[in-house]
């Protein structure tokens, strides 16, 4: 099942259709892997994985995923390559591309993976950038149409920063056609370029609001995320207390509908953002939605890389 575009760098680059496919591969896989039946369909292929910044999920999940499909992952951080300072995106791109079947990268700029997706001549995945997080939001999806059956009339609410995750989800909104709603203190919202360029017209499916309880208040999903992203530790003291009032904690739990399931991207500062109760309680789907992340990118490789053979 090749997808109908090369690279995965935003979920604005697919359509709805595409992406359906996508998450219903993802099931589809996940249900072989752990039966034990998933095909070894891309031995001989291998993924570099480029770090700029250090991660649990992103790196085991894609280097797992890969090995599961039959292939090789390598590890690679700026150290070794130098990425604009030792060596030309554009030369590194091109390089790459001569030894390995895909690229993942993981790194601050958006338009530094643009780039590298500009002159490979293989796939190249968004791992994270600062402004997006396209993975993560896969997983999500998967997780709650997983959990939910699909992804209609759904209201999902995040408490937090409009980070990448929260620009990510924006553009699934845009593609699904359901509700976002993003609270959050003043002049911690998402860039009305943002979602203009992400919505066009169907500025109703995104909502801004500071205030977090009358956000849940029809939510069939609680989201959030730390307040204090890498590269942000120097505003950490700020962000504690511009975000009193915002943590997802019994009590803002208790004012959504009963069924409302809550999802943390991880790593989760407890006692911050998240409570240990909610994080462990019936109604979080939290590890479900790490362990997705496998499954997703999984589907993902296998959809964008061309199969080995044994």
């Amino acid at each position: 099942m090749p997808l109908l575009r090369k690279h995965f760098l935003s979920l604005a680059d697919f359509t709805k259709a595409e992406l359906e496919e996508l998450l219903l591969l993802a099931i589809r896989q996940k249900a072989l892997c752990n039966s034990g039946k998933l095909e070894r369909t891309h031995v001989g292929r291998t993924l570099a994985c480029i770090f700029h910044k250090p991660s649990l999920r992103t790196r085991v999940s894609f280097e797992v995923a890969m090995h599961q499909l039959g292939g090789d992952s390598i590890y690679v951080t700026e150290k070794e390559i130098g990425i604009g300072t030792r060596e030309a995106p554009q030369d590194i791109a091109r390089v790459l591309a001569r030894y390995v079947s895909a690229v993942m990268i993981r790194t601050f700029q958006q338009d530094l993976v643009e780039t590298i997706a500009e002159w490979s001549t293989v796939p190249v995945i968004n791992g994270l950038t600062d402004l997006l997080h396209p993975c993560q939001v896969l997983a999500d999806l998967m997780t709650i149409k997983e959990h939910r059956g699909g992804l209609e009339k759904l209201t999902v609410t995040f408490i937090g920063d409009g980070n990448n995750v929260a620009r990510s989800w924006i553009n699934a909104c845009s593609r699904f056609s359901f509700k976002f709603i993003l609270a959050c203190p003043k002049g911690y919202g998402v860039a009305s370029e943002f979602c203009e360029r992400a919505l066009g017209s169907a500025t109703e499916l995104y909502e801004e609001t500071s205030n977090p309880v009358e956000a849940v208040k029809e939510a069939n999903v609680i989201y959030t995320d730390v307040w204090t992203s890498m590269g942000q530790e120097a505003e950490a003291r700020k962000r504690l207390k511009d975000f009193e009032g915002f943590q997802v904690n019994e009590s803002l739990l208790n004012k959504a509908p009963s069924d409302a399931v809550v999802l943390h991207c991880l790593p989760a500062h407890r006692g911050e953002e998240i409570t240990d109760e909610v994080i462990e309680s019936k109604q979080s789907l939290v590890f479900d939605q790490a362990e997705n992340r496998l499954h997703a990118q999984r589907a993902l490789l296998f959809s964008l890389i061309p199969p080995g053979r044994e």
